[in-house]
């Protein structure tokens, strides 16, 4: 099945160059202009495999659409951003964004991000896979399903793939570029920060804020989700 990508950007030229490249990558386009538009076309389910995010935009910002977008869905995002400050790129990935990439933009970078990030959510239902089963966590990956305890987590693919590698090597320290291979794919296309983010959200879900309970900070190598 083709995959479907929906476009959020407001200059034409920018949107037309991006439509095309994915058009020709083989993905079907859904592409509008706004923020309020990006989030009424998310909100019809299924209607969309990933959503290509520009944080610049008019009526709702990118931000905010991932913020609204988060509150009841996790179809992957990408942002599109041509800003330089670290700080929109962390905000973003906090707000839930699986992955980023900066314009301007090379077409076989921007495809191989978004087949990346595709290839994590559309095989994730794969009914082959593990229950894992460390302390009170169980993670389901056959049926996509996490839960602590009684209490099923809402994950996003990223996060979802990220605690069961985690809790397939409980015990085991996975180091930031060993988890950006397994979990995003990535070799030299990755950036640690992709890890650390998703890794404090994911800690958030699981009520481990402080890091100490579930998932460890090893310094200056990487996580450690915590056994038994």
């Amino acid at each position: 099945m083709t995959a479907r990508v929906l476009v959020v950007e407001d200059d034409s030229s920018v949107r037309e160059t991006v439509t095309l490249v994915l058009e020709r990558s083989g993905f079907e386009v859904t592409a509008v202009a706004d923020g309020q538009a990006a989030v009424a076309e998310a909100s019809r389910s299924g209607a969309h495999d990933l959503m290509l995010l520009d944080l610049m935009l008019p009526r709702l910002s990118g931000l905010d659409v991932c913020r609204e977008v988060r509150r009841s869905s996790s179809l992957p995002i990408v942002m599109l951003t041509a800003r330089a400050d670290t700080a929109d790129v962390v905000a973003g990935l906090e707000l839930g964004a699986d992955d980023y990439v900066t314009k301007p933009f090379e077409p076989v970078e921007l495809a191989a991000r978004v087949r990346a990030v595709l290839r994590r959510a559309l095989g994730s239902g794969d009914a082959a896979g593990s229950v894992l089963h460390v302390r009170d966590v169980c993670v389901d990956e056959g049926a996509f399903r996490a839960l602590r305890g009684e209490r099923e987590l809402s994950l996003t693919t990223t996060e979802f793939r990220l605690l069961a590698e985690l809790v397939r090597h409980a015990g085991l320290v996975l180091t930031r570029e060993v988890l950006l291979e397994r979990v995003w794919g990535y070799d030299y296309l990755g950036d640690s920060r992709l890890v650390d983010m998703a890794v404090m959200r994911l800690r958030e879900k699981l009520g481990d804020t402080a890091g100490d309970g579930y998932v460890s900070t090893v310094r200056g190598v990487g996580y450690r989700f915590e056994g038994d």
